[in-house]
């Protein structure tokens, strides 16, 4: 299903086929966390070229329920997006809430008990139940559960959790197995299972958590299995001053075997995504360029921006207000908000054919987010997909 067609050092260009499409890796995938991308409908998706788009099974497990979604027929018909969707576990922003909070529930080895944010009421979330779930929501690749402990995390404790992480994913290869034969998925249809390397900034944890990964891929309880069809990269990416972990990046990518896809989960600043992909990533995924539009920053491409991501190198930047951050030389930011746009009756970016700079002046979407009218967030928004689109391009080109 996935196929390496060229390298340039150690990034990747390959095809990814699944039962709802076919795609270029590498590729971004914006975050519909419950089932919508704020602000924008589907013809706004796909014409600022987004394929896959990623879903959260916490969030659709509480609302609207899995009963909805299947009986609407799984959560591309639900969704009316006939693009491939993936479905991480839930278990980020389970364990995010329980990990600041322990008041909001516990992490055990069975699985995690919390409440939920809507009613209160307890719930149980387990590797089995985690992978049930994501198979009645009928996505085209799931992610196994894991445990996400925060770099801060003394090293025991992140040992912990990679232990739990082991024990998970091998527990979820079990049910993903199950799964299939209950539910009679042949090979073409089934969806791509991916599992997740913990370890935070320890190598020696990381190596060891991959290692016993890939050997419960290959051969779990029951006989020979299918393989994993891809790794991701678990917990930030980044320390705790703001620094990139090139080297624990690269590290973990060398530890993956050569023909499975490697997904950095979470990666989503441009420059974050170059490094990756240089380091050998072919998978992305954040909130960042919806988010971020929706507050009025926009992104803008550089006018030599592809030769520059060939080139570019991480540079502190020291007039930024936070600590240690990285500019690229092949982008750009504004924040619209500021009183300068207030009269620039230009394109927010020339070089881009989205419907923002095509149709609108900086002044008059300045203007839209003064008064707060929806389309202002929904133009950035889609300004910034489209950005995004393009990057990817220049990334698999460069």
């Amino acid at each position: 299903m996935f196929e390496i067609e060229s390298k340039n050092g150690e990034k990747r260009i390959g095809k990814l086929r699944t039962k709802s499409g076919e795609m270029k890796t590498p590729f971004f995938m914006p975050d519909a966390t419950r089932g919508f991308v704020k602000s924008l409908g589907i013809g706004d998706l796909k014409k600022a070229g987004i394929g896959p788009m990623v879903v959260n099974t916490y969030h659709l497990y509480l609302s609207p329920g899995i009963e909805t979604v299947k009986k609407a027929g799984g959560i591309n018909k639900f969704m009316n997006w006939q693009r491939p969707l993936l479905s991480d576990s839930g278990g980020y922003q389970i364990f995010s809430l329980i990990h600041k909070n322990p008041k909001a529930g516990k992490i055990a080895y069975e699985g995690a008990l919390f409440k939920s944010p809507i009613d209160g009421r307890k719930h149980t979330l387990t590797p089995e139940k985690a992978i049930e779930i994501q198979f009645d929501l009928g996505v085209d690749m799931m992610v196994c559960l894991d445990d996400v402990p925060p770099h801060s995390y003394e090293k025991e404790k992140i040992a912990d959790a990679v232990r739990r992480t082991i024990l998970w994913a091998e527990r979820c290869m079990i049910e993903y197995k199950r799964q299939l034969k209950l539910r009679k998925i042949n090979k073409k249809d089934r969806p791509l299972i991916f599992c997740v390397i913990q370890g935070g900034t320890y190598f020696d944890l990381r190596k060891k958590c991959a290692e016993e990964l890939i050997k419960i891929g290959f051969s779990a309880k029951g006989g020979p299995v299918l393989g994993w069809d891809g790794y991701g990269f678990g917990a930030r990416h980044v320390d705790q001053d703001g620094n990139f972990l090139e080297e624990m990046v690269r590290h973990t990518a060398s530890l993956i075997p050569e023909k499975a896809l490697r997904f950095a989960l979470g990666v989503g600043t441009p420059e974050d995504i170059v490094k990756f992909a240089s380091c050998g990533w072919d998978m992305f995924d954040c909130v960042i360029p919806t988010r971020e539009g929706r507050h009025g920053r926009l992104f803008l491409r550089k006018r030599n921006s592809k030769s520059e991501i060939r080139n570019s190198k991480q540079i502190q930047n020291p007039k930024s207000k936070y600590k240690n951050k990285t500019e690229k030389s092949f982008y750009e930011t504004i924040n619209i908000n500021n009183e300068k746009y207030k009269t620039d009756f230009s394109p927010v970016d020339p070089d881009c054919d989205c419907e923002l700079c095509e149709n609108y002046t900086r002044a008059y979407l300045k203007h839209l987010f003064c008064v707060k009218d929806p389309l202002a967030m929904r133009l950035a928004s889609v300004h910034n997909l489209k950005f995004y689109s393009k990057l990817m391009e220049d990334i698999a080109s460069s």
